[in-house]
Formats: structure tokens, C-alpha cells, sequence
């Protein structure tokens, strides 16, 4: 019976990581095989209310994705990208320092105030802007988002995520401190190892090591300001702003270290690390005559409005109470709802950031609605791949209906794990998280659905609960890399619908590092609190 549910995860690992398989195959083959499954085995009932809902699940998905992409549309039309392109370029032209502003901080901004996998979306357009190919750009932004998705946008994995176990602030507080300091070494080294993968794996073979090692100091040194922050926050201010304050602050330190070449090598001035295609290319010399402040604009104002919606209460409200699509009660199911409250959609806010900027860069919506139409042509494949993700998704977590007196799926799984691996569940906490956050696309949800079981497995073998429940959240939050409906949405934004499964074997090394890492981190922490 494990085998039957985990096929839900060995299905989507063997069709597209192994077969190579598109995403629209390889995750239709494995939602009809899943769909099956669950009727002879779990005796569920006809999958209707989760087809139902991963259909409406995929709207707001969708929405975020058109948002996105209009973003990005409106300011290519506008000249803007070619703007923020200069002006990175006078930063820095290296590309080992670019993907650390621009994927590890400005993606951990929009992370802290976003969440729902729009990093990813937003960044690695950027990264391409930049000259990072798709390929580079894609995986880049996928692995960087990943330590910050632990807080999510403002701390919602925790105060949602957690909600089953506890709803005290205390404890949520003391959690999320347990957080920062089992990331405060392992998250350190990630702009060391998006670096690293940019160069073995994007880069030229000669000299790989030296020119990783060239700007490992300025490395090591951003991520630890990045996590020394957050541990300060998590501890002086709230778990809820860790996701906020950390990059942000670690923005402003690594600008102003590029600006006057803090622990960096003087010949990046002269010759800047670049990947090999766009070596070969002449710069731009003509200069866009757009400031540098409007051509960002639009994305100040994303972050602004995503800040003010998720912090101050009354526009929350306000927004959470109108125009509000979610769905609820499926098919008369208690349990199987899906919400898309539209005014506070991330997708909403980028696509009226996104009329706010032509207007103000353009001063007309000409180009709105020819945008709007190419955009809208484009998601046809996206959603058809994110509609079959969705339903394997729904199936596996909503079966704990069923007529078989069984578990759910998840459930079976992760006390078939527990009986066995008990002895080292401070080791394995993580990975939990992890394959949570694989077949659903959410810290949060993977949280909530493995949350319960990881402070009674912390109970049963007397481990320190917090620890556990952190373990698990940064699990889940590494789980972002490999997560099958992130690479699907995030693939589309770049234009490269089908190559799910390069991109899937890309990432799953780091992915399996990071919650290794959390795990031996774990076992050390637990020693001391």
C-alpha cells in the first residue's frame, strides 16, 4: 500500500525527471494513474469535488502567471527592462553578483510580501533581461527562492501553516526563532550555491574553481548578513517580518558593497564573469532615456501595494471582503474548498502595477490591451499542465475521504516513514517537509498537512517539538525548488513550456542538499535548546 501512496511522488520523479516527459504528459499520466489508484485502493469516491476544485485551484494560479507576464510585457514595450538592464550593468556586469541581487534578494522582497510561487515568475525575467538564458534563469530563481519561502509572505507558513498544532504567538514566535537559527549557517551559504550552480553548471569549464572562489567572501558574507537579520528579527520583532526585514536589509548591504567593491576581487571591474553566449554579444551602448527610478517603478509599486495589503488590517479586510471568488463546500465537502479572494491576489496587485506603469512610463494603456491578448494566447499549455498538476494534487491531499477507513495518502506516508525512521527524525524532518511541498507547491500547505504529525512524532520519540516544527517549515520552504506546478508556471514565464523534467533534474540536488544540511543542523541545535 506505501507504494500505492507514493505514487503520487515516484510517478511525476520517474516520467519527467527520468523519461524526460513534458509536463502536460508525464503529469497526466500520473493524475489518471493517481485518480485510479485512489477509487480501487482508498475507495474514494468519484474524484469529481477535486477535479472541481483543482480547476478553480488553477484560477488564481493563472491569474498570478498573467499578472506576472503582462509585468513583464509592458515594461520590454516600454524600454524599461532595457532600462533596469543599464542598470545593473553599472552595478555590476558580473553575472556571479547579478543573480544574488536580483534571484537571492529582490526575489526574497517579493517573497516576503507575495508568496504563491511569484518570485520565481518575477526574477527570472529579470535574469534574462540580464542575458542569463532561460534555462540558467529558470533554475537560478527556483533554487533562490527557497530560504525565504520558510517566513513566506509575512509569515503565513507559521501563522496558517502551524495552525493545527498551535495558534499561540509564543510558540509561533519561539518556532520561528528555532528557524533562523538552523538557517543561520545552512542559509548562509546559498548565494554561495546559486553561484556555484550558475558556474558548474551554465558556465565555461576552464577555471570553474577560481572563479568561484573570486567571489566566495563577498558570498558568504551577504548570506550571513541575511540570516544574522533574520534571527534579529525573528527574535527582537516578530516571526511575521522576518521575510520582509532580511532582504531588504541585505539589499541595501549589497548594493552598497558592489558600489565600492567590498571583499571583491579588482579585476571583476575589468573583466565581469559572464556566461559564454552573452560574452559574445556586443553591449548596448544606445542608453534608454528613462530614469532608473521610473523604470523600477512598476515594481515598487507591486511591493508596495503587496505590503500594504498583507500588513495594514483595515485595506486587508477590505480587500479579503470584495470580488471575492473562492469557492467553497465543493460538492457538498466540508473540506474541499478553494479561495481566490481576487482584490488580494497577488495577480491582481501586478497587473495594476502593471496599468500604473504604462501609463506613467508610456503616459497611455495603448499597448494594455494587445498585451493583455498576447499574454492570454501564451498560458494555453500552462494551463493544461497546471490543471493535471493540480488534480494529482488534490486527489493525494483529499483522501483522507475515503470508504476504506484509511489515512489520507500524506498521512500514510509519513507514519509509514515515522515507524521506521523514528531513531533519526531530527535527520528526516525535513525531507517531510519537503515532499510535502513537492506534490502540493506550498510551504504552507505542506505545513498543514504534516505539521500534526511532526510534533506527535517529536512527542512520541521526547524531541524538541520547535525544532521539528522548524525543520519541517525549512523543508517545506526547500521544496520550492522542485516543486512540480512552481517549474510549470515559472517555465511559461521564459517560454520554456516542456523542459519540466531538465529543469526538475536540475534542481533536485540542491533541493536534497538543503534539507540534508537542515537535518544535521537539527540533530546539532537540539544539543543546546
Amino acid at each position: 500500500m506505501i507504494i500505492v501512496a507514493a505514487a503520487a511522488i515516484i510517478l511525476p520523479l520517474i516520467l519527467l525527471g527520468g523519461l524526460n516527459l513534458s509536463a502536460i504528459k508525464g503529469m497526466s499520466i500520473s493524475a489518471a494513474v493517481v485518480v485510479v489508484l485512489s477509487y480501487v485502493f482508498w475507495q474514494l469516491p468519484p474524484a469529481g469535488s477535486s477535479i472541481l476544485q483543482s480547476l478553480h485551484k488553477a484560477l488564481p494560479i493563472l491569474w498570478i502567471l498573467f499578472g506576472a507576464l503582462l509585468m513583464l510585457n509592458s515594461l520590454r514595450a516600454t524600454g524599461a527592462i532595457e532600462r533596469i538592464n543599464q542598470g545593473f550593468q553599472a552595478l555590476s556586469a558580473d553575472m556571479r553578483l547579478q543573480v544574488i541581487v536580483v534571484a537571492y534578494l529582490f526575489g526574497g522582497l517579493i517573497e516576503g510580501v507575495s508568496g504563491f510561487g511569484t518570485p520565481a515568475m518575477v526574477t527570472a525575467p529579470l535574469l534574462i533581461a540580464l542575458g542569463f538564458t532561460p534555462m540558467a534563469a529558470v533554475v537560478l530563481a527556483l533554487v533562490a527562492d527557497s530560504t525565504p519561502a520558510a517566513f513566506g509572505a509575512v509569515g503565513t507558513p507559521l501563522t496558517v501553516g502551524l495552525s493545527n498544532v498551535t495558534e499561540k504567538s509564543a510558540m509561533l514566535n519561539l518556532i520561528g526563532q528555532r528557524i533562523t537559527q538552523l538557517d543561520l549557517l545552512v542559509g548562509a551559504l546559498m548565494p554561495a550555491l546559486l553561484i556555484f550552480i550558475l558556474i558548474w553548471g551554465f558556465g565555461p569549464k576552464q577555471r570553474r574553481f577560481q572563479q568561484w572562489l573570486a567571489v566566495l567572501p563577498w558570498a558568504l558574507v551577504i548570506g550571513l548578513v541575511y540570516t544574522s537579520v533574520a534571527l534579529m528579527t525573528a527574535t527582537v520583532i516578530s516571526y511575521e517580518f522576518v521575510s520582509i526585514i532580511a532582504p531588504f536589509v541585505t539589499l541595501v548591504v549589497a548594493i552598497v558593497s558592489l558600489r565600492y567593491h567590498w571583499l571583491l576581487p579588482a579585476s571583476i571591474q575589468q573583466e565581469p564573469w559572464q556566461l559564454p553566449t552573452v560574452a559574445a554579444k556586443p553591449a548596448t551602448t544606445t542608453p534608454v532615456k528613462m530614469s532608473l527610478i521610473t523604470a523600477w517603478l512598476p515594481y515598487l509599486i507591486v511591493v508596495v501595494l503587496l505590503l500594504a495589503s498583507r500588513v495594514y488590517q483595515p485595506l486587508k479586510l477590505w480587500l479579503t471582503s470584495h470580488v471575492n471568488f473562492s469557492w467553497l463546500n465543493i460538492l457538498g465537502y466540508q473540506t474541499i474548498n478553494s479561495d481566490w479572494e481576487f482584490l488580494y491576489s497577488p495577480g491582481t496587485l501586478l497587473t495594476v502595477a502593471a496599468l500604473i506603469g504604462l501609463l506613467i512610463q508610456a503616459r497611455s494603456l495603448k499597448q494594455a490591451w494587445p498585451t493583455a491578448k498576447k499574454v492570454g494566447a501564451s498560458m494555453g499549455n500552462t494551463a493544461i499542465a497546471l490543471v493535471v498538476t493540480l488534480i494529482l494534487v488534490q486527489v493525494f491531499t483529499n483522501s483522507g475521504l475515503n470508504q476504506g477507513q484509511l489515512p489520507s495518502m500524506p498521512m500514510y506516508i509519513a507514519k509509514f516513514v515515522a515507524t521506521y525512521l523514528a531513531g533519526i527524525w531530527l535527520f528526516m524532518a525535513p525531507f517531510l517537509g519537503q515532499l510535502g511541498a513537492f506534490v502540493t507547491g506550498s510551504t504552507t500547505v505542506s505545513t498543514l498537512t504534516f505539521g500534526q504529525i511532526q510534533a506527535d512524532i517529536a512527542a512520541n520519540a521526547h524531541l524538541n517539538e520547535p525544532v521539528v516544527l522548524a525543520a519541517q517549515l525549512i523543508g517545506a520552504a526547500a521544496g520550492n525548488m522542485i516543486c512540480v506546478h512552481n517549474i510549470v508556471a515559472v517555465s511559461s514565464v521564459v517560454g520554456l513550456e516542456g523542459q519540466e523534467g531538465p529543469i526538475l533534474r536540475q534542481t533536485i540536488l540542491p533541493g536534497l542538499a538543503y534539507a540534508a544540511l537542515i537535518g544535521v543542523a537539527g540533530l546539532v541545535l537540539s544539543q543546546f535548546v
